[in-house]
């Protein structure tokens, strides 16, 4: 038996920035390799592994530091959901808005893979390859789809919709089959991409799901103009050998010492089990995802960042509790574009909520965070953010589970100077008003988790690091 003690400092001699970094080296003793405490990478830009994850309710900007990491990077891998994410990129003037395709995919020198956990509508990641064809973009040989991964087809999409269309249930979904695309896998009757393969199979199977939809009370769709788009595709995806193991491949890639990097889709709050419940998404969108969507023990993971607007928004229906709906709130709509790319819905909008943060942190361990849009609240005299939840009097010590409590939370504010004059245009966090960097250290310190990027418009170029010394 070995006995190990581990001295840290005292935790008056920590700086919160210190405190935030502080992960695991080896340390040897009589052979047997001990984890102890050191620094590792805040931004990501020098790790082996990263996880890109949005810290909110979705559409905090993942796609930008994706997008800006994935030149270092040999992989880039979608762990889950499928074409309801939107990340949109801004390159050279031009606009990327990619719902199934990893952002990776705009460097010629980075392999792309959507691993076990998506869900994938062939037609749609198609569509999305064509505007590369025209941009004369080369992607031979750097997509690669699991063999695992699920099927959406028309008859998911139109259980989707119908469920939409009853007000009662209504939860605000994209209507692109996602829900029911994942309730087929759970219930053991889903389509894999791999029986694509086998193409006589393949049709029982198909046969089968859309028996069992319209079982379920939902209208038929046309099978023969499908299945016959399908077959098209089929051959392009086998013809390319765009089908693999992803989990052997990304594992063997890890062991041949390559660079990957996890391109989380939605947010914490949206995730499954630990979101906003029911108004959340059908997958697991939190790091824990990578595990059970891309096959990759979690263990594993050098990097994690959080993306967190400045500000916080929704779209669709379910709780928000510093939701402003008031002019304010019309106003950072407006500035922001906070539109949604998938289905251009008017986003809701509010103050930077930082228990909903503090709670998406203690589920996914972020190395660091990635503060985006902070030019959107240029306009205003004076900006909140949420410290923490009351309930009857009581603070909480973590964002509840129960929505009728979620609905009588007291919340607490913080008010910062607002900074009245454009930072669209600044590259280096020292160029930035003395009121911005009151906010954005502001913030961090409340969070206790280091800021690494900071982003202040739409272009890749709107992105820099706070310490250029990460």
């Amino acid at each position: 038996f070995f006995f190990l003690m581990i001295r840290r400092p005292p935790r008056s001699t920590q700086s919160r920035s210190s405190a935030a970094s502080d992960v695991y080296k080896r340390q040897y003793i009589q052979g047997m390799s001990i984890p102890t405490l050191s620094k590792r990478c805040l931004n990501g830009l020098t790790a082996r592994t990263t996880a890109i994850l949005g810290s909110q309710w979705g559409d905090e900007g993942k796609g930008k530091l994706v997008d800006i990491l994935a030149q270092q990077y040999d992989v880039c891998a979608r762990f889950n959901g499928g074409a309801n994410a939107g990340h949109t990129i801004v390159v050279n003037k031009k606009k990327y808005a990619l719902h199934l395709l990893p952002c990776g995919i705009l460097y010629d020198s980075c392999i792309n893979v959507l691993g076990n956990g998506v869900v994938v509508h062939l037609p749609t990641m198609f569509d999305e390859l064509k505007q590369l064809d025209k941009d004369k973009i080369n992607y031979d040989g750097r997509l690669l789809l699991s063999d695992r991964a699920h099927l959406t087809t028309a008859c998911l999409m139109e259980a989707d919709s119908a469920h939409e269309t009853h007000k009662e249930k209504a939860l605000g979904t994209t209507k692109r089959g996602i829900g029911p695309s994942y309730s087929a896998k759970a219930s053991r009757y889903g389509l894999r991409i791999g029986d694509l393969k086998y193409w006589d199979t393949f049709l029982q199977k198909y046969n089968y799901l859309n028996q069992r939809v319209v079982q379920d009370g939902h209208k038929a769709v046309n099978k023969e103009e499908e299945l016959r788009e399908l077959k098209i595709l089929r051959d392009r995806l086998y013809d390319n050998k765009m089908v693999i193991d992803t989990v052997y491949y990304i594992n063997n890639a890890f062991e041949n010492h390559k660079r990957i990097l996890f391109e989380g889709a939605n947010a914490t709050m949206l995730d499954l089990d630990y979101g906003t419940y029911p108004f959340v998404t059908s997958s697991s969108t939190c790091a824990g995802g990578i595990s059970t969507g891309a096959g990759f023990n979690i263990g594993k993971l050098e990097t994690s960042i959080g993306i967190v607007k400045a500000y916080t928004t929704r779209v669709g229906s379910g709780p928000f509790p510093t939701e402003l709906d008031n002019e304010v709130g019309q106003e950072i709509r407006k500035i922001g574009h906070e539109f949604g790319a998938t289905t251009g819905r008017p986003r809701r909008c509010g103050w930077l909520d930082l228990p909903v943060v503090k709670y998406s942190h203690m589920l996914n361990n972020y190395t660091s965070i990635n503060l985006t849009k902070l030019d959107v609240l240029s306009h205003l005299d004076e900006i909140k953010v949420a410290v923490r939840y009351r309930l009857n009097g009581e603070v909480l010590p973590s964002f509840p589970a129960c929505l009728d409590d979620l609905s009588k939370v007291q919340i607490e504010y913080e008010t910062f100077r607002g900074w009245k004059q454009d930072i669209s245009k600044v590259k280096n966090y020292k160029d930035l008003p003395k009121e911005a960097r009151d906010y954005v250290e502001g913030v961090e310190q409340l969070l206790n988790i280091p800021i690494s990027w900071i982003g202040v418009g739409p272009e890749r170029e709107s992105m820099f690091r706070k310490d250029q010394d990460q």
